[in-house]
């Protein structure tokens, strides 16, 4: 791959902004990061002539864009939903499914496989994330109902030795069979997600204690503070603030407003919060009518107001947010450091994938997964491993 020198940037390093800073890649890894231009012979040189020079975005929950969904269950869909994304800032994701039958599934995880080793023009695939089917049907949102179930260790050890490149899977915790489940998971490496649920406090701690340790997308689909018999219990929510989980949150502007961006980073901090788009297929595409899942059997949704919607409008249905639009928000929304914003969008999503030895931050030998924006976060290069993917 040769040298690679990255001249005039205001670099963001974990710690601080470098004005006027050098990042020098070689092979693909960033071989240095220094104060000032350095002289390195035969590198090719890329100016960025004073914009943001921060390690690449990472969206660890993310179902489709372009036009496309993981769950078409094609190499094309995959390819393209990665080159779509790449465009905005994101230089590795998490594809994630819907609740679908197993075959569905094993065909999804198939069409992975055979992406993820033709994947050169667009964001780097981290592994799959399995968002379902184990969820409580009061709290499934827009996902499907005809595939709603609890656990079942039949179906899901042949799942889980179908495929080596599960790496995350959510489910609702209070069902039969979820902390087995759960605890299976820690045993194979994969990291579990509590979601869609319906739980108390009471639950979310034998969860935890198991092994469960993510609350994807903090506030949506599931349990806040409920009342039985008169008595108050604590949700899911108040569960996540209290426990020292990761949690995720989306930051299209839409499903979270200003004030619960704002007391999601006051309780739980960058470190401790993830960005996410829980994109759908119509990110990057003109509002109007999509389809949410497979085109084969996927449901129909409207996008307006900038989110995709079920037709009666009754429940979102998935953002349409790009992660330049993430970090953005957090900073003009929640009134977040744009230092904070982008380690809630590269260096914590890492650390939560259990990649941060490699990705995520902008330090020697790290991958060379670099996003150059301008004050708007408009993008205006992506570098994955030091390959220049998209420039404006």
């Amino acid at each position: 791959m040769g040298l690679l020198k990255i001249t005039n940037g205001t670099l963001i390093t974990p710690y601080r902004y470098i004005r006027g800073g050098t990042v020098v890649i070689e092979d693909g890894r960033i071989r240095g990061i220094h104060e000032r231009d350095v002289e390195v012979p035969d590198a090719t040189v890329l100016d960025a002539k004073g914009k943001y020079v921060a390690p690449g975005f990472i969206d660890i929950h993310v179902h489709g864009g372009g036009g496309y969904d993981f769950m078409d269950g094609t190499e094309e869909a995959f390819l393209k939903i990665a080159e779509l994304h790449a465009r905005y800032g994101t230089t590795a994701l998490v594809p994630t499914t819907l609740t679908a039958e197993k075959e569905d599934l094993l065909h999804t995880l198939d069409a992975y496989e055979q992406a993820n080793r033709n994947n050169r023009k667009g964001a780097a695939f981290l592994g799959m994330h399995l968002e379902g089917p184990y969820f409580a049907m009061s709290q499934r949102g827009a996902q499907d109902p005809r595939y709603i179930r609890n656990p079942d260790p039949q179906e899901y050890e042949e799942i889980l030795a179908y495929s080596s490149s599960i790496v995350r899977w959510s489910a609702a915790p209070e069902l039969e069979g979820a902390i087995p489940f759960g605890r299976r998971l820690r045993e194979k490496g994969i990291l579990a997600a509590v979601a869609h649920t319906d739980a108390i406090y009471e639950d979310v701690l034998t969860a935890f204690e198991t092994g469960y340790s993510l609350a994807t997308h903090l506030y949506s689909a599931m349990s806040g503070v409920t009342r039985r018999n008169a008595f108050r219990y604590a949700g899911v929510i108040e569960s996540a603030f209290l426990l020292d989980m990761d949690v995720e949150i989306i930051t299209d502007g839409v499903h979270l407003p200003p004030p619960l961006l704002k007391l999601a980073y006051k309780i739980k901090g960058a470190d401790r919060t993830a960005l996410i788009t829980d994109a759908m297929r119509a990110a990057g595409m003109p509002e109007g009518e999509s389809t949410l899942g497979s085109l084969k059997n996927g449901l129909k949704v409207i996008v307006e107001d900038g989110v995709a919607k079920l037709p009666d409008r009754s429940s979102f249905a998935g953002s349409v947010a790009t992660t330049n639009q993430l970090v953005r928000n957090m900073v003009q929304l929640a009134d977040v450091s744009l230092l904070d914003a982008v380690r809630m969008a590269s260096t914590t999503p890492a650390r939560i994938m259990g990649v941060e030895g490699r990705k995520g931050s902008l330090a020697p030998g790290k991958d060379a997964d670099l996003v150059i924006f301008d004050d708007s976060l408009t993008i205006a290069a992506t570098l994955v491993n030091g390959q220049l993917i998209y420039s404006l």
